[in-house]
């Protein structure tokens, strides 16, 4: 009787779909759509686009970010915006970003973007702007769509000097 029950709850679990493999392909397509989230805002950054940045994260106070710059936290979409449109005022002219080192992982309806990633373009004042920072960035599927629901941009410190090494090159 035992082994009859189990042939029939394995029978059930294949029948069922458990053992399907589009666990794999699901992945790989959201990587995808992680992929061309981030291309969409590398163009929209380069442009100094700030609606086509912001598309990249998700509204209202579902976003978190730790930037470069004061203050400690972003909390919301739209303190993130002004974040956004502060740093763009600032630059005359082209803006670059370089992605190096990048690693994403995606699990169920949550994915995780690292790297290094180099910025440059000149300042109004006319000082150059040339530097690689690391950043993290997660995202959640939201309303069948990713979104990006924290950044964190940072620079290595020296601690003896307590200033940001910006010089650092990978």
């Amino acid at each position: 009787m035992r082994a009859e029950l189990l042939g029939l709850c394995a029978a059930g679990l294949l029948l069922g779909g458990c053992f399907k493999q589009p666990a794999q392909n699901d992945t790989a397509n959201s990587a995808k759509e992680v992929h061309q989230v981030l291309t969409d805002w590398q163009k929209a950054f380069e442009a100094k686009d700030v609606n086509g940045v912001m598309a990249m994260y998700a509204p209202g106070p579902a976003v978190t970010a730790y930037d470069l710059v004061p203050p400690l936290q972003y909390k919301g979409a739209d303190a993130y915006r002004k974040d956004y449109a502060d740093f763009f005022a600032q630059v005359d002219g082209p803006l670059h970003v370089d992605i190096r080192d990048e690693h994403l992982e995606v699990s169920g309806n949550l994915a995780v973007d690292y790297g290094l990633e180099r910025i440059s373009g000149k300042l109004k004042g006319g000082q150059p702007m040339d530097s690689w920072v690391r950043y993290t960035s997660v995202f959640k599927k939201i309303g069948g769509q990713w979104k990006d629901i924290h950044d964190h941009v940072s620079v290595p410190a020296d601690l003896g000097s307590g200033k940001a090494a910006l010089d650092l090159k990978p």
